[in-house]
């Protein structure tokens, strides 16, 4: 080959790299140009709007661009959800909730949709925690156990339904020790933590971040977390862990976060991830309202956010397959066993 030939090979290999850069570059620098519509699948108040919010903010200190909060409860989150996912596939409606809620919709047979339809990106942890009103007699997780075991379905408990982390906990606590209660299901955490507070139930199972503010001022009494960790919540103390009352007892991480549905331009994606990659992790305000709430700070995105949701998805999904609850073996829908 003639040396000019090799130069001007070169100089073409040159210009499309750079144009391949360029490219690249232009896909991670989505402008959104008009307000973003996040749906928040839950009443306002809740875990899932609280975090949602402290997210938004930052979002849009990233975009340049006003993130509208849309609260669209109903069918424990599967309505919001099915918002977020027919409406146009242009990036610009998202949702929000816990990952082992969106991964099983389609077991339950409410929404026709899986983890691989959705991009996600994780936010916190949250850990369930056995509140009761401060009337009650209940002073340990042993006292309520007790007593649910000597009043069978009688005593009550508010959660924010089906497929909710006080559910799913009541679930957990109830296929380890045999128990029976009698739930009573609202539109959201929140107002289930009001509920118990009222003393329209007696107990929650909802998450720390929504009995936090309770909890430190009295209103609700905090038995055990669903968790072999305790919990250090920030004007309080420590929280212990009801693995101290029932042996071996664990539960999976339940994750938050944000979902955009599959389909959306690659520019979005793109842009989020870059968001979660370089701006989220640092938020002072994401932060603060982890430790407040007693949360865990594990921003994630990718394929590392598939993974880490998958064994709460499994043990959400095959629970209520177990107790008669969800309509679709979670195998015929590609959740395994865990």
């Amino acid at each position: 080959m003639h040396a000019d030939s090799v130069r001007n090979l070169a100089r073409r290999v040159f210009v499309v790299a750079v144009l391949s850069a360029a490219a690249s570059s232009a896909l991670a620098q989505w402008k959104p140009s008009r307000p973003i519509n996040l749906i928040v699948p839950w009443a306002a108040g809740g875990s899932t709007d609280q975090v949602t919010r402290v997210t938004a903010g930052e979002i849009e200190k990233a975009l340049g661009q006003t993130v509208v909060i849309i609260n669209q409860p109903g069918a424990s989150g599967a309505i919001g959800t099915k918002s977020a996912l027919d409406a146009a596939k242009d990036g610009y409606t998202w949702t929000a909730g816990a990952a082992q809620d969106l991964g099983t919709y389609e077991t339950l047979g409410s929404l026709q949709t899986k983890m691989s339809d959705w991009n996600i990106f994780l936010t916190v942890a949250n850990i369930q925690v056995i509140g009761v009103n401060p009337a009650t007699p209940y002073k340990t997780a042993k006292d309520l156990i007790d007593a649910m075991k000597a009043q069978p379905g009688k005593i009550t408990v508010a959660t924010a339904g089906v497929t909710s982390a006080g559910h799913n906990a009541m679930d957990f606590i109830a296929g380890a020790t045999g128990v029976k209660y009698r739930e009573v299901p609202y539109d959201g955490g929140n107002p289930a933590v009001v509920a118990t507070v009222s003393g329209e139930a007696e107990v929650t199972t909802q998450l720390a971040v929504e009995q936090a503010d309770m909890i430190r001022g009295k209103r609700l009494r905090p038995l055990a977390t669903v968790s072999d960790k305790p919990l250090d919540l920030e004007g309080f103390g420590v929280i212990p862990p009801l693995s101290q009352t029932i042996p071996g007892f664990t539960a999976p991480a339940n994750y938050f976060g944000i979902f955009i549905p599959k389909g959306v331009p690659d520019e979005v994606v793109k842009t989020v991830q870059k968001i979660w990659e370089e701006n989220i992790p640092k938020s002072e305000a994401l932060k603060k309202y982890a430790s407040s709430r007693g949360a865990l700070f594990l921003p994630t995105s990718g394929d590392a956010a598939q993974k880490a949701v998958m064994p709460a998805v499994q043990a959400n999904a095959w629970m209520l397959f177990g107790a008669g609850k969800a309509k679709v073996s979670p195998d015929t829908v590609g959740i395994p066993k865990p």
